[in-house]
Formats: C-alpha cells, sequence, structure tokens
C-alpha cells in the first residue's frame, strides 16, 4: 500500500474505500488483484482493509473480530450518519472480544426511520430512540450499556453470561447502568435471558471460558464457587491464585484455555505441576477443566463427585488459607 492510501487507511481506523485506493493511484483491475492474492481484505460492499504483517496468522477468532471492526468503521461511514454502531458490533468498539455473539453482520441502528436488513448489515429501527451515542475510535455508537443488552437479547444464557462478565470487568458497564439498560428493553424479545445473565454476572471471571465454567457449575446445583482466590501455605507465602474454590470441600477448579496444552513450555509446565501439587499437599482437591469438557457436562460432574469423594473421604483441615483476590 502505498503512503497516500496507508495514511488515509490509517485515520479512518484500518480500512478504506474504492474511492480512497483510486485517488491514491490504484485501478480497479490492481484492486482485484490484491484482492485474489490475500494483501486486501474485501470487508463490504468497496470497502477494503490490508493485512499488515502478523495479521495473517491472526486465530480464527481474532480475524473474525479484527474484520468486523472494520466493516463497522466503513457501514457508519457509508451510511452518513443516519445510524449509529450497536449491538455487538458497538461491543468490539467498546473493546470487549464479544466471545461466541454471532459476528456473521453488522448492526447499527437507524437514528430515525424504519429497520431493514440484508446478508452482510442488520440496521435496526430506532426503538427506543438513540439520545446518547457516544464516539468511539472515531464512529458514533450506543454507550456500552445499551450495547451489552442489545446483543445478549439474542444470545444463548452462556454466551450473554460471559458478556456480562467482560462488561464488569473491563468497567465498559456497571449493575446499575446494565439495570437502567435491561428497563428500555422490558417486555420485548430476549430480554428474561438478559436480565437473568445481569444477574449472574460476575467481573471477577477473567475469560470467556472461566464465565462459561461458572454457568456450568451453577447448572450442575453446586454453591456458588468463589472466585479468583488467594491460597497461601501455613507461612502465608502465596502459592497460587485460582480460578475457582469451593471452600466446603476445599476444592479448586481451574479453567484451562489452552486446548491440549498446545504452545506451553515444559518449564511452564513443570511450573504448572509443582504449584498443584503444593495445593494438594496443602490439603486441596484439584480439578482441571478444558475447552472440550465444557461441552461434556457429564464429565465435568463426574470429575467433581469424586473430587468431592475424596475430600469427603480425608476430612482432615486444611492448612493455609484462602482470600478472594481483591477483596
Amino acid at each position: 500500500m502505498n503512503t497516500k492510501l496507508a495514511m488515509t487507511a490509517a485515520k479512518r481506523g484500518g480500512w478504506f474505500d474504492r474511492t480512497d485506493a483510486l485517488a491514491a493511484g490504484y485501478s480497479d483491475t490492481e484492486i482485484r488483484s490484491r484482492v485474489r492474492a490475500g494483501r486486501w481484505v474485501r470487508l463490504c460492499r468497496g470497502a477494503y482493509a490490508e493485512l499488515r504483517p502478523g495479521e495473517e496468522s491472526l486465530a480464527n477468532w481474532d480475524r473474525v473480530q479484527w474484520r468486523h471492526l472494520r466493516a463497522a468503521k466503513a457501514v457508519y461511514h457509508r451510511l452518513g450518519g443516519r445510524a449509529v454502531v450497536s449491538h455487538q458490533s458497538a461491543l468490539l468498539l467498546h473493546g470487549l472480544e464479544a466471545g461466541g455473539l454471532d459476528l456473521t453482520r453488522i448492526h447499527v441502528t437507524r437514528l430515525t426511520g424504519h429497520g431493514r436488513a440484508d446478508a452482510s448489515v442488520v440496521q435496526h429501527s430506532p426503538r427506543p430512540e438513540v439520545v446518547d451515542p457516544v464516539e468511539v475510535g472515531g464512529v458514533l455508537a450506543t454507550p456500552g450499556p445499551r450495547s451489552v443488552v442489545e446483543a445478549i437479547r439474542y444470545a444463548r444464557y452462556p454466551i450473554a453470561v460471559s458478556v456480562v462478565d467482560e462488561a464488569l470487568r473491563k468497567v465498559i458497564a456497571s449493575r446499575d447502568q446494565l439495570a437502567d439498560a435491561l428497563a428500555l428493553f422490558a417486555g420485548r424479545v430476549g430480554i428474561g435471558t438478559a436480565n437473568r445473565a445481569v444477574e449472574f454476572g460476575d467481573g471477577r471471571s477473567e475469560s470467556v471460558g472461566e464465565s462459561r465454567l461458572r454457568v456450568l457449575l451453577s447448572d450442575l446445583g453446586l454453591p456458588p464457587p468463589i472466585p479468583q482466590v488467594e491460597i497461601r501455605d501455613e507461612s502465608a507465602r502465596l502459592i497460587g491464585r485460582v480460578d475457582f474454590l469451593l471452600e466446603r470441600w476445599g476444592l479448586i477448579i481451574e479453567f484451562d484455555g489452552v486446548l491440549k496444552y498446545g504452545g506451553r513450555t515444559s518449564a511452564a509446565l513443570v511450573a504448572e505441576k509443582a504449584r498443584e501439587d503444593r495445593l494438594r499437599d496443602l490439603g486441596y482437591e484439584v480439578v482441571r477443566v478444558i475447552w472440550a469438557e465444557l461441552a461434556q457436562p457429564a464429565e465435568v460432574v463426574r470429575r467433581i463427585r469424586l473430587a468431592i469423594r475424596r475430600s469427603s473421604a480425608r476430612r482432615a483441615p486444611i492448612a493455609g488459607s484462602a482470600t478472594a483476590a481483591g477483596l
């Protein structure tokens, strides 16, 4: 990409349109050639972005978000102030990963008129009216709390919880703000799921996987685990901070987001095993759950029950102490 077009794309937030490319000296033939070669990505009608070094190797979900974010900005520009970015598209602008949400189409909310949709863009009608748009990344978007509620109304409950958890953790929205946003959509489709997710939300969950695991534990009828607990030995030396603790049984449950430990060094594996050995020496049971097991709740139940039985049979006091981090 030449300097003129690169400057235009940077000013726009990572994208450019056909008119920009032609003004920078490229022909339609050259545009098509670069798209075919994978050097440029077609975002939506007439809009493109260049894959910079390192972006070619993005994981699938990261690439989807990368493309969606730039496409949302392009659509906003094309609509010329008639709409603001909203729903999950706005969540990406606000800095959420929006894990699991449907990003196949761009979502905007019109400032006036009726909604409409096609294969790539959903233009929602202004119900309720957008009276307080905020500028994010050079475009106008619905505020964070409203964006959260609008997005999770159409999501499955575990995904909705993970979005709420992330919004609370990143201070995109507070509980009071989410409550106000829920009131805007009272009686609308999906508001029941949204209400449940906001009520269950906990900003101490540090990843989508932890949020999904917390939902699973609740579905199993277990008491709410304490998240992000610091475990110390008898000398008050920190052994580690664990994802969840079921204090009644001295049971630690960890979520492992690295599938089959891929990419982990031998040193990291050894250190992790040593950490778990020290936790067990203090009297804790440790159950580690990976992504694949979230879709196999029966296996998670089996392993947790076995750990509870071992803990109940031991009946020995746990050495050291456990403290919820940040509390």
